[in-house]
């Protein structure tokens, strides 16, 4: 894999490591992947961007959604916000930008989220990613006061 393409913005596609996916799916047990291609999808069910998981409905699946980093990110923590709310549950492996307006609108008021401990190694990297990550979980529950946040161990320390 070209390191020099996979940590700069030339793009914004971070292979799901499988050994991190396979831990979640045995939690959540996921029937949709809504951002892959037919190379990298993690479930049986999944849309490619020929096929726009953006615009797809996610209806009543259990949703592994791990987008494109890039710009359009926005529009993915919408579709999951608006998804769950119509019955689906969804957990996104997302880059933690607390910093950035879809995580202050869509994520931090509306989902259950955990910190990543250490940075996850996506696809075929040598090297872990230049950027914490974190899992926004559900988005059905609005949150309370208090602490609702606690580490996940990535594959990497």
């Amino acid at each position: 894999m070209n390191d020099t393409v996979m940590f700069s913005s030339a793009s914004d596609e971070w292979a799901t490591p499988q050994d991190f996916f396979d831990r979640l799916n045995a939690l959540f047990c996921f029937t949709l992947d809504p951002c892959s291609t037919h190379n990298n999808a993690t479930c049986r069910y999944h849309f490619t961007v020929q096929e726009d998981g953006l615009t797809q409905d996610w209806g009543i699946h259990r949703v592994f959604m791990n987008p494109p980093y890039g710009r359009e990110i926005n529009s993915w923590v919408r579709k999951a916000y608006k998804s769950a709310e119509l019955g689906a549950l969804v957990v996104g492996l997302l880059p933690a930008r607390t910093d950035t307006a879809w995580w202050q609108d869509y994520v931090q008021p509306y989902a259950d989220v955990r910190f990543l401990r250490g940075r996850l190694k996506f696809g075929n990297a040598p090297n872990p990613a230049p950027f914490p990550s974190a899992l926004a979980i559900s988005w059905t529950l609005k949150r309370q006061e208090g602490p609702h946040t606690r580490q996940i161990a990535s594959t990497e320390t």
